[in-house]
């Protein structure tokens, strides 16, 4: 491929997107953008956090949910922390949602309720980084950025016939997509090279048939598409394990707890447990504990074994952790998924007497 026929390959890849963009609640469509509509940069942004390690199907219904409930930057700005870490249950990563809090904040403290226009001015509020700020600027302004993740890094490899693996690829890999980003139209091609990865030149059994860019994709040449990009062999994730005490009182109140702001489950409902050391811990109020089974979780780093130990708790009995919630404001949907799988596991050892 000429660095002269940059300009073409994006125009290809756009007109496919004309006809072929996916329907996205956080998404302005290539016709109404045509027609003037600008996109908002706070869905714009609010989207692009909730994605980062998750899937656009996981997504559209929390993105529904919270621009229901706040529908404005400012709004999520004046929710309380509880609410927005209750409405983030499930989607995991859950460092995220305390920065979505300090990022909407900020934009409201330092910059009237305004998301700065440029990457670098973007760049410069928290929780925001190159990834991000590069998907704000181009899709919410229409900035040249060029934005990279990982469907991006799978059609430039294979389009580029760039063999080397990721991680190491990854800088090679975005030169290659800048030498592609247009000026004209930046944001509906970052989506459109984002829809091409998602839905044509997938992981596995990627549709070479039907891409815009299938005569010019190396790889395919080749017969080595389905093989990139190449990724180095990651090391095994070590196990940790722990203990969770889940309590319910005789009228029916379940003793949680919030965890500390900082670290996994930063700032999260869910019930009191040990340390995921391996070591047995101490309980949180007496009773008689019974164990009733394990769950298992994985988080980015490692996996989770935590044994489940379930008890009835007298009334008047005090809780050295914790405190207990009565049943009509206690919602499992709150619960991260970790502390969701306790629940289900053992909510049938309980009921209300």
């Amino acid at each position: 491929m000429r660095d002269g026929d940059a300009s073409g390959f994006s125009a290809v890849l756009l007109d496919w997107y004309d006809r072929h963009a996916r329907a996205m609640p956080w998404r302005v469509p290539p016709e109404e953008k045509k027609a003037g509509v600008k996109p908002d940069p706070y869905r714009v942004w609010l989207s692009e956090v909730m994605l980062q390690q998750t899937t656009v199907a996981a997504v559209r219904d929390y993105f529904r949910r919270f621009t229901d409930r706040w529908p404005t930057v400012g709004d999520l700005a004046a929710a309380a922390d509880s609410e927005v870490m209750g409405e983030w249950a499930g989607l995991g990563y859950y460092a995220r949602a305390r920065n979505l809090l300090a990022c909407a904040r900020a934009v409201v403290r330092d910059h009237g309720g305004v998301f700065p226009v440029t990457r670098e001015g973007l760049l410069t509020l928290p929780g925001i980084g190159p990834y991000t700020a590069s998907a704000i600027a181009a899709i919410a302004h229409d900035e040249a950025a060029t934005v990279v993740d990982g469907n991006v890094e799978r059609v430039m490899a294979r389009l580029w016939l760039v063999e080397e693996p990721l991680p190491g690829a990854k800088a090679a890999l975005t030169r290659l997509a800048e030498r592609l980003t247009p000026v004209n139209r930046p944001g509906d091609y970052a989506q459109a090279v984002m829809d091409l990865g998602a839905t044509i030149c997938t992981p596995r059994n990627p549709a070479c048939g039907i891409c815009p860019w299938r005569d010019p994709c190396r790889a395919r040449a080749e017969g080595v598409q389905a093989g990139l990009p190449r990724k180095t062999e990651k090391a095994a994730k070590p196990v940790r394990q722990g203990v969770i005490w889940i309590a319910r009182r005789r009228d029916g109140a379940w003793l949680v707890e919030r965890r500390a702001e900082r670290g996994l489950l930063g700032g999260m409902l869910g019930f009191p447990g040990s340390d995921w050391d391996g070591g047995g811990g101490e309980e949180p109020v007496a009773a008689d504990w019974q164990e009733l089974g394990e769950v298992r979780h994985t988080f980015t780093h490692f996996h989770l074994i935590l044994r489940c130990r379930v008890a009835r708790v007298e009334m008047g009995a005090e809780p050295s952790r914790g405190q207990f919630l009565p049943v009509a404001e206690f919602r499992p949907s709150d619960l991260p998924t970790v502390m969701r799988k306790a629940f289900d596991l053992t909510k049938n050892a309980f009921s209300p007497s």
